[in-house]
């Protein structure tokens, strides 16, 4: 194992934990977003407020790309595996 394999790994993982990632701090933040800008315009602050529309939206999100996200998670790890012995010579 040189160097720039395990950098290489490194980064590759860490691209994967992002992209898996992307689904639900993108609409986390849409909806923060929006629902900052209703409690500034109608001067409501309420912590409830902001914080269970962005919950039942990442849950929503979750639900929505579980199936994007197994299949990515599933491939990265079926090349982990069948490249195993490669990683290891």
């Amino acid at each position: 194992m040189t160097p720039e394999f395990v950098v290489g790994f490194a980064r590759q993982s860490i691209e994967m934990a992002l992209m898996i990632s992307l689904p639900m701090l993108g609409i986390g933040l849409v909806v923060g977003v929006f629902v900052s800008v209703l409690q500034a315009a109608t001067q409501i602050q309420e912590m409830t407020l902001s914080m269970i529309p962005k919950i039942v939206s990442i849950f929503l999100a979750l639900l929505v790309a579980f199936p994007w996200i197994m299949d990515k998670m599933i491939a990265f790890t079926r090349d982990l595996l069948l490249n195993l012995p490669n990683y290891i010579g």
